[in-house]
């Protein structure tokens, strides 16, 4: 099973082609450039390094959230293209989840993914590795530092992987708590984990792999006072 995977949902942004869950090729970007000038031209210089084209991929995946609005889209936009064009199934998985497996051998410990949200609060859900298996603790939700490390009374290290990484590490240390961060290689988010979460996730229509913001934006906050929430499609995982 060759699935190729897509990654923007912040500042790096990264394609990676997995074969039977081992990592082939993987080409990314953290340059400062816009996703939508760096995510395709990623994408078809790894499949011609290979090779390769799109005929020959038996599956796309993508990261839909949480993470950048923009960035999201932009990558879930990429993802439908290549998939519609080329007639190949498409699989939308959690960036946080995505972020979970490249965390997963550390062992014993709550993996715990963070994506700096703004406003105090990071993206966040939480993961342990049991029997060889990643199992979800949380759904995928936005919370304040504070309360996201006051929630836990398991007297477990939290392993810390994402743009929020650093943030948090350092909250934790003040406070006498402990924590693992992964290295710079591995901290950020990568297609690689999105391509490992899509192994075992069934195929999705094409139309039903949307955008999962968690939170409306700020220009929606600012024009609906609050209230807004988001239409149903896109608070589908």
């Amino acid at each position: 099973m060759r699935i190729l995977a897509l990654e923007s949902s912040a500042k790096q942004t990264s394609a990676a082609l997995v074969e039977d869950g081992k990592l082939i090729a993987q080409n990314s970007q953290n340059a400062g450039l816009t996703h939508s000038k760096t995510l395709l031209p990623l994408t078809h210089s790894l499949l011609h390094d290979l090779g390769l084209t799109i005929a020959d991929i038996d599956k796309i995946a993508v990261a839909h959230g949480p993470g950048s609005f923009t960035g999201i889209r932009i990558g879930i936009a990429t993802a439908k293209g290549l998939a519609m064009g080329a007639d190949k199934p498409l699989v939308g998985v959690s960036t946080l989840e995505a972020m979970a497996h490249q965390a997963k051998h550390l062992g014993e410990g709550i993996i715990c993914p963070v994506m700096d949200a703004r406003r105090e609060q990071v993206y966040n859900a939480l993961f342990t590795m049991e029997d060889g298996t990643l199992t979800r603790l949380t759904e995928d939700r936005a919370i304040a530092i504070e309360a996201l490390f006051a929630e836990s009374e398991q007297d477990l290290p939290y392993i810390l992987v994402g743009d929020g990484a650093a943030l948090c590490y350092s909250w934790l240390k003040e406070r006498g708590r402990e924590a693992i961060m992964l290295p710079d290689h591995l901290v950020q988010q990568t297609a690689w984990g999105v391509a490992i979460a899509a192994m075992n996730q069934a195929d999705r229509d094409i139309h039903e792999v949307n955008p999962h913001y968690i939170r409306p934006s700020q220009a929606e906050r600012e024009r609906f006072g609050g209230a807004f929430k988001p239409p149903q499609s896109l608070q589908n995982v």
